[in-house]
């Protein structure tokens, strides 16, 4: 039984991070400022600051609470506002970081996991689908923060020891997923599907995605922690799915009578994406369980009961 700091832990994926890490008797804290995480999803059994990353607190609450092990997942994850404001976007995803990362060394943290991404690090991609070995030109804000991150982080295992996981995640789903927000078209699209409300599509929808469950995504960063490898490991399915195909899907099993448009396709936003999880398998005998089919059903289950 570790005492596990968990960053965003009321957050969409670190929150189910968290309620995994409960069942396994972990003591948990949660640092998150509840900018776009929320106390409903927090596990009750979770002690939690109301604190942001970028803050001085940081250090002296890694100074009483003596963490073992730190999963990061605290960020501002939207890549419209990392174009719109670049400098808030650094402010968050890498200094905020780098303010958690010269704790964890500082008070002797056993290893760090990431929540990176695997979309954004890559850019428009040359080769589908991309391992880590594909050259990393992100084409958005964010994803420069990102891949800043993973380089700190191997700076300060390097030259201080101190082990990490980055998971660089595909695009994520399922449960909890804020559909009020610009991110996470799989949550915008239920929630307008179901209350029958229109929906727009940004480009012409030919635009595809990695699509990963919540609860494989969870589960590769367990796997990350159990291990001894160090350093960057793709999460996805390894395959693509346009936007209009999701689109079809989530109508189909919503019989929805809403109606789509499609608007202006938006900066910084790939036209392709698609890892390769291979290395994970191999190294970290990770595979997602979850295929895009059985995760859309879970989602709009969820959704359909919180509309009620």
């Amino acid at each position: 039984m570790a005492k596990i700091l968990v960053t965003g832990g009321a957050g969409f994926i670190g929150s189910h991070l968290v309620d995994r890490l409960v069942e396994k008797k972990h003591r948990i804290v949660v640092i998150d400022n509840l900018s776009t995480g929320f106390k409903s999803n927090l596990n009750p059994k979770a002690k939690l600051f109301q604190v942001d990353i970028c803050s001085v607190v940081i250090d002296r609450i890694f100074q009483k609470e003596r963490f073992e092990y730190m999963f990061h997942y605290a960020a501002q994850v939207d890549i419209r506002k990392s174009l719109q404001n670049p400098i808030l976007d650094v402010g968050v995803n890498i200094s905020g970081s780098l303010n958690l990362i010269r704790s964890c060394q500082k008070h002797k943290v056993k290893k760090v996991i990431f929540a990176s991404t695997g979309g954004a690090i890559y850019g428009e991609q040359s080769f589908i689908p991309a391992n880590e070995r594909h050259p990393e030109m992100p084409i958005s804000p964010y994803g420069v923060a990102k891949l800043s991150v993973e380089k700190y982080l191997n700076f300060y295992y390097q030259i201080y020891g101190l082990p990490y996981v980055a998971v660089r995640y595909g695009n994520v789903f399922g449960p909890r997923q804020n559909p009020k927000g610009d991110s996470g078209v799989v949550a915008i699209f239920a929630e307008r599907l179901l209350k029958n409300e229109p929906l727009a599509i940004y480009g012409d929808g030919k635009q595809t995605r990695d699509y990963v469950y919540v609860a494989d995504a969870v589960n590769a960063a367990l796997l990350g922690l159990r291990s001894r490898q160090v350093g960057a490991f793709n999460i996805g399915r390894g395959r693509e799915t346009s936007v209009n195909r999701l689109y079809q899907m989530m109508k189909a099993k919503t019989h929805s009578k809403s109606r789509v448009t499609y608007a202006p396709f938006r900066a910084g936003e790939q036209k392709r994406s698609c890892i390769d999880y291979n290395k994970a398998f191999n190294l970290l005998g990770w595979k997602p369980r979850f295929d895009l089919d059985s995760g859309l059903d879970l989602t709009l289950k969820y959704y359909a009961e919180k509309i009620k």
